[in-house]
């Protein structure tokens, strides 16, 4: 019997670092590990190496890998001088001071110019509205600054080079998120990089989704200019004889999708620190509002999608505020009748990015000595965050992506395991879901990309789909209504 040859790959999330190592051919999960990323919303890049570090030694090491992929969450804004040194921690995502920014370089070009030439209109999450901001509030950082890449491309450096900065790459998913690359045409806007930052720093070269990022060859660390290359493998669990190729990365959306094996017209609704709501489609999409997210993805298609800053921690906000667990609150949510006889949560906790409004908080309607029971809140919060998502479902409806209606509406995250979830979610998305099985679906999309760079196959390996269960019930559009009503009133 032959000895499988395996992939790895990573999932550099904003709470940790995962890392799966799985059967190239049959995509069988051989071996797991995870490790932690500080709080906050900037971190220095070195806390994502020391993660994967110590996910991979958790995972058995990876000295019987072959080759490598690395997806990692979007839009974070790294800064490297002209010697590959870290300029100031990353700005990550969930980062909203650079709202003002966002709104600054709207005003500039226009909503309907930006998404006409890069698929997207600035937020706070924007790597290029991060860059606004470094330029106004901290010119010195600013002016150290010779290359800006996002945290799977620092990450992918790190193991093919982490010296020359004119050696970063990156993908197609995890540029598209930036504000200055168009999907449309596979090209950079330098103008509109320098439009935000005003200069033009080097960034890294977009790679399609079956090319090589580089080959940790044996000697790769010392080359990297380390100064201590031996231990550096010792932590990732290679010896000095072990090469391991390293595929393009994705950003994580891109990544789930590949993960689950998403097609045309499905729809993923993905509940973890953001939320999101995505669909694949063959046609780079538009939207001048601002809402719907004009993304590539990470087989050559593209990813119009819509995100929340306010999903998973929803769940905990009511699970902190009720002093209760995950299981208690699920129990008390179903416990409640629909619509939480009148109690209405606009979760917008942590302000918000669709709809764009970062200094908003949220908001509860309607309490009464009637609802005022840890039944209905524990409703409410349920229903306030599903229906953020629903809103996303709208928008891409209205936008023409899903024209003939959805296809396969999944439903994945860490939010995904709460039994209310699972039991309100098809009422108020107006929808039957399909739930997989709870697994690492962007790790496992990354380790599938590995697998499709060892394959050069020309499309993606299609893994045995994880075991789904399929909820359903009557849709609400009552609730709905309801909630529109008081999300508008609070603008």
């Amino acid at each position: 019997m032959s000895t499988p040859r395996l992939v790895a790959g990573v999932d550099s999330s904003t709470q940790s670092c995962k890392v799966v190592i799985r059967d190239a051919d049959t995509g069988a999960l051989v071996r797991t590990g995870t490790a932690p990323h500080p709080d906050g919303t900037e971190v220095h890049p070195a806390a994502w190496w020391d993660a994967l570090c110590q996910a991979a030694a958790a995972a058995g090491g990876l000295g019987d890998v072959a080759a490598l992929s690395i997806a990692a969450q979007q839009h974070g804004m790294v800064c490297l001088d002209g010697d590959g040194s870290v300029v100031r921690p990353a700005l990550l995502w969930n980062d909203t001071r650079s709202a003002r920014a966002a709104s600054d370089l709207v005003a500039e070009l226009g909503a309907k110019e930006w998404a006409e030439a890069v698929g997207t209109v600035p937020v706070a999450s924007f790597t290029a509205t991060k860059l606004r901001w470094l330029a106004d509030h901290e010119p010195a950082h600013a002016d150290r600054t010779a290359a800006v890449c996002l945290p799977h491309d620092w990450l992918t450096w790190r193991l093919t080079d982490g010296r020359d900065i004119s050696t970063l790459t990156t993908d197609r998913s995890d540029a598209s998120g930036t504000g200055y690359w168009s999907p449309a045409t596979g090209q950079y806007r330098t103008d509109l990089l320098e439009q935000a930052f005003r200069r033009t720093p080097l960034v890294p070269r977009v790679l399609g989704p079956t090319e090589r990022a580089g080959v940790l060859e044996p000697t790769g660390f010392a080359a990297a200019g380390l100064l201590n290359a031996g231990s550096a493998r010792a932590r990732l669990g290679l010896a000095e004889t072990d090469p391991l190729m390293l595929a393009a990365g994705a950003g994580d959306n891109a990544a789930a999708a590949l993960g689950l094996g998403v097609r045309p017209g499905d729809v993923v609704v993905s509940i973890g620190t953001s939320g999101t709501v995505f669909a694949v489609c063959d046609t780079p999409p538009a939207d001048p509002t601002g809402t719907v997210a004009g993304f590539a993805d990470a087989t050559g298609r593209f990813l119009p999608l819509v995100c929340t800053l306010n999903a998973a921690r929803v769940l905990d906000a009511g699970r902190a505020l009720l002093g209760v667990s995950a299981g208690e609150l699920s129990r008390l949510a179903l416990s409640a009748p629909a619509g939480a006889d009148g109690l209405t949560l606009i979760p917008y906790l942590e302000g918000e990015r669709t709809p764009n409004r970062p200094d908003a908080s949220g908001e509860l309607h309607g309490l009464r000595l009637a609802n005022s029971t840890p039944a209905h809140l524990a409703r409410a919060y349920v229903e306030g965050m599903l229906c953020g998502l629903a809103d996303g479902l709208d928008a891409l409806t209205g936008l023409g992506v899903l024209s003939d209606g959805p296809g396969r509406v999944f439903l994945i995250g860490g939010g995904a395991r709460s039994e209310a979830v699972r039991a309100i979610a098809p009422a108020i998305l107006g929808r039957p879901v399909l739930v997989p099985a709870p697994a690492e679906y962007v790790a496992n999309g990354a380790a599938a990309q590995a697998a499709w760079l060892l394959s050069g196959g020309a499309e993606p390996p299609r893994w045995e789909a994880a075991d789904t269960e399929l909820f359903e019930d009557q849709p609400l559009p009552w609730l709905r209504e309801r909630y529109r009503e008081c999300r508008d009133r609070a603008l």
